[in-house]
């Protein structure tokens, strides 16, 4: 879980994210997934967080049924899909949530 002073101190980051679900077109339960994700596990390096915000997209949208393909949701980032491949996988883990079986 995340406090709000993570959400005051991650704003910016939070206004991409909410930019980048506009892009995307997804719903406002993926949006909100994809918060609450990003702000759980949001790095300490400035560096990583964009790539980490990009994995938050991706699977806020798996989870909640809106699913995006990993090229569409770096291309509204602006990150690689390589990016998206290598680190959604481990916010899914540090989340706590199951890697869907497909």
């Amino acid at each position: 879980m995340y406090r709000a002073r993570d959400y005051v101190e991650n704003e910016r980051w939070l206004a991409d994210l909410d930019a980048a679900g506009d892009r995307l077109g997804l719903e406002s339960a993926a949006r909100s997934r994809a918060v609450d994700l990003f702000l759980s596990t949001v790095p300490d390096e400035e560096r990583s967080k964009q790539a980490s915000m990009a994995a938050a997209l991706y699977v806020g949208a798996l989870i909640e049924g809106d699913r995006r393909s990993q090229g569409a949701v770096a291309d509204a980032v602006g990150v690689s899909r390589l990016s998206v491949q290598q680190n959604w996988k481990d916010l899914i883990e540090e989340a706590g949530l199951r890697k869907p079986s497909w």
